[in-house]
């Protein structure tokens, strides 16, 4: 397991356990002695400068985020609360005790729709369209401004989309596999053309153990792996891994603010640390397909009613 991989001496995990929060997913880890799994919420400032306290730990990496598009339409508050507020508040915790490294997670959609054949680099503007990339683009500029105005040690990294397994099924890949496993309606927002880059959650955390151990603190570097389709192209092959009819597929009322295409170069991660996505398109998306029909029982333990009513909400008017 990677994080295993990563493991020099301690790994302490602080989550809230939203709903799409799992302990099933790191199971594996429970009877490691170097791992230490915490309860709580990254915006409680007194239970964050406890655990820095006692740890004292050498790195923070800082992936905790409200991450879905939909919902932070549905209601904004969340995205901000957590990913400004709760930014803050680890930032500061780091900056009081002195954390030697402080790696802040974010994502391609903070450069907003670009134009083909534009490719954002890590200096283009940031032109966030959704609540969720705004709230993403503030708190990557106040990460950065804690490294010009104290010093911390901060680096930015920002990923294209993620996709593999124990993907929660609100996303894109997850909800299409569980969708046509099951027979149901795949909904794709209106013509389905919108391009996104698609990058295996391993080299995702390659990438960060990369950084974590190399990278030049006061940077920013963006983690992709070229893989660009459109998310009809994505579904089409999923039906087709999974031996199901593009019947199954509806195109539905798109989402407001859609951005259209999400391109970013990944050459600073390739030049300066090495590092090289290992995991081709085609590889990882059959082995994640594999992965959720394997799995199915944990879909479906995951699809609480909170999902279901999640999902009423979303796609029910849509599909009709």
């Amino acid at each position: 397991m990677l994080l295993r991989e990563a493991l020099a001496e301690r790994v302490t995990n602080l989550d809230k356990l939203t709903y799409a929060g799992n302990l099933e997913n790191l199971r594996e880890l429970n009877s490691d002695a170097r791992y230490r799994f915490v309860r709580g919420d990254i915006c409680d400032a007194a239970l964050v400068d406890s655990l820095l306290a006692e740890e004292g730990p050498d790195a923070i990496v800082h992936f905790a985020a409200e991450s879905h598009v939909d919902r932070s339409i549905l209601s904004a508050q969340p995205v901000f609360e957590t990913n400004l507020r709760g930014t803050f508040v680890m930032l500061e915790a780091a900056r009081l005790h002195r954390t030697a490294r402080f790696i802040h997670i974010s994502t391609d959609e903070v450069y907003g729709s670009l134009a083909h054949p534009n490719r954002a680099e890590e200096s283009f503007a940031l032109r966030p369209s959704s609540p969720y990339s705004a709230s993403k683009a503030g708190s990557d500029l106040l990460a950065l401004s804690y490294f010009t105005t104290y010093g911390l040690p901060v680096i930015v990294t920002r990923s294209s989309n993620n996709y593999g397994p124990f993907q929660f099924p609100e996303k894109l890949i997850p909800m299409m596999i569980a969708n046509a496993l099951a027979d149901q309606t795949l909904p794709i927002y209106g013509d389905g053309l919108q391009i996104r880059e698609w990058l295996h959650v391993d080299d995702h955390c390659r990438a960060v153990v990369a950084i974590l151990r190399g990278a030049k603190v006061g940077s920013i570097y963006n983690i992709g792996a070229d893989e660009a389709m459109t998310n009809l192209e994505v579904v089409g092959r999923i039906l087709k891994l999974v031996d199901k009819p593009r019947s199954l597929l509806k195109t539905v009322t798109d989402r407001p603010g859609h951005d259209r295409r999400y391109a970013i170069s990944s050459e600073k991660i390739r030049a300066e640390l090495g590092w090289r996505p290992s995991i081709r398109f085609d590889e990882g998306l059959s082995e994640t397909v594999r992965w959720y029909r394997d799995n199915s029982g944990w879909t479906e333990r995951v699809k609480t009613g909170q999902y279901k009513a999640y999902y009423e909400q979303q796609y029910g008017s849509r599909i009709g």
